[in-house]
């Protein structure tokens, strides 16, 4: 029989944005692949990939312990129904309620992967602060359990979790990001035109998004000539989402313009001849500064984890202090004032991605990892942690 793995993830467009080129590697590999997430608008596509899904209840931005609970029983019925050789749990609720449901199931060899220990480890909010203490004890339970592998994207997360779960390294590995298939996102010369600075991401908070229209305000009453763009929704299920009504008042003072969500992202790059995003940490490696960066753009962030995987200050792109305004209007200036080093960083970005980011490095590394699996990499931890 071939090998059964089990994706968990919160929502069907994140896994069709996120690890679908893994999935299907899976598949081609030889593995039989479930995906169970909450069902939005892309069971068909799921479908349409050979994968078998499995509606979930379980919702992001959901505190109801009777939700959370019956979320949990469903997701162990499903391991004893489908019987998985390898669990992959993708984000923080699948990684804790998909390792509850694991419980007492040693035959299931499980990958915990963190996309970035987001609102743990950046936000800094009355809840996150509540919940932080109580999340990261039941991690130290979880994550140190039989037959467990914890999947990080940087080296940060890695000594995160090492101090504050008390996870031992051979338990860890890092794959840094989702890859990027470069041969979708190509360079191409820079617009000409009154230049735009584009931040594409979930528009939340935590994005910066505040910060760069702040920037964009500073800027233009400096007199400096540039549109800025904000390309990505709003995320009504996290409690960073930022109202919709606050980004048309942004758009309405015409320091901004909002796009708003679109698909065809290599389009959108060739349109921008900078692109920024000012997060202010918890990320993995941000996917849109690895596609920025095969397509062949400079680019400017906050120095925080993840983002400074992929952005190396001053070779392809600029890194400043997050939730410092001042500062990032100040490295967006540099680089609109200096077309010879946004030429320069473009070509250092894609030199980059191709030899650290692409979907290929991230795929057999994931694969290798779910090999190792199989042969009772789990056992040999357990052994020697």
């Amino acid at each position: 029989m071939r090998p059964k793995i089990l994706f968990l993830v919160t929502e069907d467009w994140f896994f069709l944005s996120h690890r679908l080129p893994i999935a299907r590697a899976a598949l081609q590999s030889g593995y039989e692949v479930i995906v169970a997430t909450r069902v939005c608008n892309y069971a068909q596509k799921i479908h349409n990939e050979g994968f078998r899904l499995i509606p979930l209840r379980l919702i992001r931005e959901s505190y109801s312990p009777l939700n959370e609970l019956r979320a949990i029983y469903q997701i162990r019925q499903i391991h004893r129904r489908e019987r998985p050789d390898i669990v992959h749990h993708v984000a923080l609720k699948p990684v804790l309620y998909g390792s509850i449901a694991a419980l007492g199931q040693d035959q299931v060899r499980v990958i915990n992967a963190f996309t970035g220990l987001g609102y743990l480890a950046g936000a800094s909010s009355l809840k996150v602060r509540l919940l932080r203490l109580p999340i990261l004890k039941a991690l130290t339970f979880l994550l140190n359990r039989r037959n467990h592998q914890i999947l990080l994207q940087n080296q940060d997360d890695k000594q995160l979790l090492a101090t504050k779960c008390k996870v031992a390294p051979g338990r860890i590995t890092v794959i840094r990001g989702s890859g990027v298939d470069v041969n979708y996102f190509l360079p191409s010369p820079e617009p000409a035109g009154t230049p735009i600075i584009l931040l594409a991401s979930r528009m939340l908070w935590i994005k910066g998004i505040r910060e760069f229209v702040e920037a964009a305000k500073l800027l233009h009453d400096n007199k400096i000539t540039a549109r800025f763009v904000l390309v990505g929704d709003t995320d009504l299920n996290s409690p960073s989402g930022i109202p919709r009504q606050q980004l048309l008042e942004w758009q309405s003072s015409g320091h901004v313009e909002w796009w708003g969500h679109r698909r065809e992202m290599p389009q959108i790059f060739k349109q921008a001849n900078l692109v920024c995003l000012p997060s202010h940490g918890g990320e993995g490696v941000p996917k849109v500064l690895i596609e920025a960066a095969a397509s062949g753009r400079a680019i400017v962030a906050t120095d925080v984890p993840g983002c400074r995987d992929i952005v190396r200050d001053g070779f392809n792109g600029l890194l400043v202090p997050p939730r410092n305004t001042d500062a990032l209007a100040s490295g967006i200036e540099q680089l609109l004032a200096n077309d010879s080093m946004r030429s320069q960083m473009a070509a250092h970005g894609r030199e980059i991605v191709i030899n650290e980011f692409t979907q290929e490095h991230v795929i057999q590394q994931t694969l290798t990892l779910y090999g190792k699996l199989l042969e009772g990499l789990g056992d040999h931890n357990e052994r020697t942690r």
